[in-house]
């Protein structure tokens, strides 16, 4: 059989591992915002981050993400898309030296995609209402093609600056006519309901030390505090103050690990006013108190 006949998932899956040989992680290539995932044994504990906008397409094994409580489930043929700026965590499920998990992800770009939203014949229609962002969806035809062709022009750097913004183009089509196209519009690009919405993400993204006020919150959102709380929730699936505090541990843990701060410390510049509850939060997120999470991630710090 010749390459071209395989799956478009085995095709991506041979290009991702001749890129990563050798390494895993997160790997970025020349393309601005596309970047590889390997991992060579499945995960015993989950990874911690905050997912910008991206699709995530698994071309080998399967990864579990879990978002606001709800749990996604994707594997080889299908893809994870997150449009809305969201803290959550993720573990590889199936992975082994021989078959490892192989994904090539793709980090939106808003200004990419409204320049084609405006160019296009019959947009999508967007939603005029908070939505969930986050969806797994099965990957083929023409999208999963474009994905392939942006990893095989790793092939051939000088084609990249020429090619690839095209292909990216094609690719941001083909989501946007898709038939998820006025959900990932109106997360990513913000319209109505929705871009007050991300407003109010940004402000805590950014403000996360600060107190929350919802009734500031509500404002930002042009809503009544029930409806903004009602809005947020079914957008995030946390409340905002859940919300507020995964990014106060997740920023905390950074600054454990990086040696920038002891746990007391790394407490109140997050926001905390009692170490204690710190301590306790932490430990119910990632499962151990800060000095012995810490120590198992990087005993060089500890």
């Amino acid at each position: 059989m010749h390459a071209e006949d395989l799956p478009m998932s085995h095709q991506l899956a041979e290009t991702v591992r001749r890129h990563t040989d050798g390494r895993e992680g997160y790997i970025a290539t020349p393309i601005k915002g596309f970047a590889f995932l390997r991992a060579d044994r499945r995960q015993q504990h989950p990874t911690h981050l905050v997912s910008r906008p991206v699709l995530c397409m698994v071309a080998q094994g399967a990864k579990c993400s879990i978002f606001g409580g709800r749990r996604y489930d994707y594997r080889a043929g299908q893809a994870l898309v997150v449009s809305v700026e969201m803290p959550g965590l993720s573990r590889v499920t199936r992975a082994s030296p021989a078959e490892p998990y192989l994904c090539a992800v793709l980090e939106f770009d808003p200004a990419g995609m409204r320049e084609m939203l405006e160019n296009m014949p019959a947009p999508p229609a967007l939603a005029g209402h908070a939505h969930h962002g986050i969806f797994v969806a099965d990957f083929a035809g023409a999208p999963a093609e474009c994905v392939l062709r942006l990893a095989r022009l790793l092939d051939t750097p000088e084609a990249i600056p020429v090619l690839a913004p095209m292909v990216l183009r094609e690719l941001y089509y083909w989501l946007l006519a898709g038939p998820n196209g006025g959900e990932i519009a109106s997360a990513v690009l913000g319209s109505g309901h929705t871009q007050r919405m991300m407003k109010v993400l940004h402000k805590l993204r950014d403000q996360f030390r600060e107190p929350v006020r919802i009734d500031d919150l509500a404002a930002i959102a042009q809503l009544s505090p029930s409806a903004f709380h009602r809005q947020f929730k079914a957008l995030t699936s946390v409340t905002p103050l859940q919300y507020q505090k995964q990014l106060r541990l997740l920023e905390a843990r950074h600054l454990m690990l990086a040696g920038l701060a002891n746990a007391e410390s790394a407490a109140y510049r997050v926001g905390y006013e009692s170490p204690s509850q710190f301590s306790r939060e932490y430990a119910r997120m990632f499962g151990a108190p800060p000095r012995r999470d810490v120590a198992a991630l990087n005993p060089a710090v500890a």
